[in-house]
């Protein structure tokens, strides 16, 4: 998918809360080597330099790289960012203190891929940190919403990997030497309503962008969005305008 489409900078702003969880975390020090993987309009990327760390976004959405380096340029932050994705990293081997990713490694389509070459870059004694969300929570049954209707008459996928199991990510980075502690955390989206909240969703977030064609092709577009629309509003903790809380989990992997 196409990250640039539609306005990603309006969802990176209700992340900023994760990315600085994820920062706490990882608690990166001056002087660190830093990569963060799908940087997107560089959330990490500007806290972890903000912490004195010598950090490099890496994403393969050119015009969010843009958005990014322009936060750093105004913010006075020095930040380096590269095109690149979770399986093809611009560092060399052993050569990075800190990996971390905001909802950045989880739609990568080759995990073991992806932990291989987080394992190649990383320096020993290094760690990584990821987020990662819970998938019962309402943010992430309304974006299935679309792939769910675009794929109806197709094969069904294979499951996604479930980056926020403790097991699953200790088996796909124990390979690698590497162990998992998860804290588990909540994220809220508040708007005017659900009404207000999902029609800007569905006109600015890359994934009701890219799938938008093809509902309306389908003539699916109006029941993908109802059926979203029944979600928020069943998930909706404020009678007075809108609230959902979903949850996500800080992993952190690191060396013996």
């Amino acid at each position: 998918m196409d990250w640039s489409l539609g306005h990603y900078e309006d969802t990176a702003a209700a992340l900023e809360p994760a990315a600085a969880a994820l920062v706490g975390h990882a608690d990166p020090q001056p002087r660190e080597r830093a990569v963060d993987v799908g940087c997107g309009t560089g959330n990490a990327t500007l806290l972890l330099a903000e912490r004195g760390a010598r950090v490099t976004g890496v994403d393969p959405a050119a015009r969010l790289l843009e958005v990014a380096r322009a936060r750093a340029a105004d913010a006075g932050l020095s930040a380096e960012f590269a095109g690149g994705e979770a399986g093809n990293l611009p560092a060399a081997d052993a050569s990075v203190d800190l990996i971390v990713s905001v909802f950045g490694v989880i739609f990568a389509p080759d995990p073991a891929a992806a932990a291989a070459e987080f394992s190649r870059v990383l320096a020993p004694g290094g760690r990584i940190a990821l987020t990662a969300w819970i998938p019962e929570g309402p943010i992430s049954k309304v974006a299935r919403v679309g792939r769910e209707f675009t794929q109806a008459s197709a094969a069904p996928p294979a499951p996604p990997f479930p980056w926020y199991e403790h097991d699953a990510l200790s088996t796909l980075f124990g390979a690698h030497g590497l162990t998992v502690t998860l804290h588990e955390h909540p994220l809220a989206f508040t708007s005017s309503s659900a009404q207000a909240y999902l029609a800007g969703e569905m006109s600015t977030h890359p994934m009701w962008v890219s799938v938008r064609p093809q509902l309306e092709r389908d003539g699916t577009l109006e029941q993908a969005r109802a059926r979203a629309l029944q979600i928020l509003t069943e998930e909706n903790e404020d009678p007075a305008a809108f609230r959902v809380t979903s949850r996500y989990v800080v992993a952190l992997l690191s060396g013996p």
